[in-house]
């Protein structure tokens, strides 16, 4: 956001809607689908043509898990999916020479045209005229880094991974909340916004703290967290979610690339408040901001509730070098789990 931009606020959730106790779709369904994956979900990984090298330490986390878990199998005829390993910089040449390999070396590409596929790709990979690139982007699921770009994720299919949360912090949730809101820069860029903030007593910002511990206690001491969606550093909202935090995500576009989208249900454990540029500048984005907040949320009870869906969320956020249940990695196969039903073309349809 500019020192310019007029801050056009309002709330994506209804006012109305109802109060939900859990942060998950279907409650009931959850928890026995998730068991099942464990017991019955099996994965076939392809040989990369070379040793392979990420360019975040979540792809190496969820990359590394998957190699040591019991999910991967050795029979492909017993694969619900199968996963094609490449390095993070593979050239896109070398990318299209690797999928016409798994076309014409082995027939399971072929049966779905890469649909029962999927890769990891931080930065995702954007469209292309080549046939093999075509069907891997089109089809295959693609697990990226949060947030990616528009260009290079498609809804619905694609999946991105949750940002980092440290494993040996256990979060401290306080049930004192001196402050409304916590604002940091870097996860919001300075603006008109963040400078009227500064002018408000209800709002704690600062460019960053002096160390991990006393970002913790920030966090687990504020009602909201401040964020924004685009050009800021959004990768906090893992922390704000465990320590109940609540995430005021600040955006100028729906947002469709939230990490664990088929699990959890965002408008219970997040705000969303759009902000549109207009011409002629504007102040008075903070007092606007603080009436959203104050109105969604000025029912202490309601906070409370979304404040717990919140933490209770939080688990699924923490990566961990040895995977627990339900931590983020688990919750990324599962994930892929749901997206194991695919359609098989016949052999005489496949060009």
């Amino acid at each position: 956001m500019s020192p310019n931009t007029h801050i056009s606020l309002f709330f994506f959730l209804s006012i109305s809607l109802p109060v939900l106790s859990s942060p998950y779709f279907s409650p009931p369904t959850f928890l026995p689908n998730y068991q099942n994956m464990l017991k019955s979900f099996k994965i076939f990984t392809y040989t990369p043509p070379q040793p392979l090298v990420f360019s975040t330490p979540a792809e190496s986390l969820f990359f590394s898990s998957l190699m040591n878990s019991s999910y991967l199998t050795q029979d492909p005829e017993q694969a619900h999916l199968f996963f094609v390993p490449f390095s993070s910089a593979t050239p896109t040449r070398s990318l299209s020479r690797l999928v016409n390999a798994l076309r014409t070396d082995l027939p399971f590409w072929n049966r779905t045209l890469g649909a029962d596929h999927f890769y990891v790709s931080c930065d995702g990979i954007g469209f292309n005229s080549d046939r093999n690139l075509v069907e891997l982007k089109k089809n295959s699921v693609q697990i990226s880094c949060f947030p990616t770009q528009r260009s290079s994720f498609v809804p619905h299919k694609d999946v991105t991974l949750p940002p980092l949360a440290d494993p040996h912090h256990a979060p401290v949730i306080n049930e004192t909340k001196n402050y409304l809101g916590y604002v940091k820069y870097g996860a919001v860029k300075k603006s008109s916004l963040v400078n009227e903030l500064r002018d408000d007593q209800d709002f704690l910002v600062e460019r960053q703290p002096s160390d991990v511990l006393t970002c913790e206690w920030r966090l687990s001491v504020s009602k909201f967290c401040l964020l924004e969606y685009g050009d800021g550093d959004i990768s906090g909202i893992s922390d704000a979610v465990r320590f109940g935090c609540v995430p005021v995500v600040i955006t100028d576009r729906p947002i469709q690339d939230l990490p664990l989208m088929d699990v959890l249900r965002w408008q219970e454990i997040a705000v969303f408040v759009r902000w549109e540029n207009k011409s002629g500048g504007g102040s008075g984005g903070a007092k606007r901001l603080r009436h959203v907040l104050d109105r969604t949320y000025g029912d202490e009870k309601r906070y409370e509730e979304v404040r717990g869906s919140c933490v209770t969320a939080g688990q699924h956020f923490v990566w961990n070098e040895e995977p627990q249940p339900l931590d983020a990695f688990h919750l990324m196969m599962y994930q892929l789990w749901l997206r194991r039903h695919t359609i098989r073309y016949a052999r005489s349809e496949v060009a």
